[in-house]
């Protein structure tokens, strides 16, 4: 499919990956995110890699997603 129009095209999306995942290989997440990258306004999407982390979850990679929330939802009140 071709790129996205309408407000979706801006929508913000953080990948997170690690490097020594060995369900999902580190290269399918480098493919995932160019495609996406085509498909919407590529300033928007960000890629992050955790250095060890296998198929699972870091605090490093945590951090980075209540940032990415803080950044791009509106508090809750």
């Amino acid at each position: 499919q071709g790129p996205i129009s309408g407000v979706n095209k801006e929508i913000a999306v953080l990948q997170c990956h690690g490097d020594c995942d060995p369900l999902v290989p580190l290269m399918f997440g480098s493919l995932t995110v160019e495609k996406l990258k085509r498909m919407i306004n590529p300033a928007n999407v960000s890629f992050r890699t955790y250095s060890g982390m296998m198929h699972s979850s870091c605090i490093e990679e945590m951090m980075d997603v209540k940032q990415f929330i803080d950044k791009h939802l509106p508090p809750v009140d």
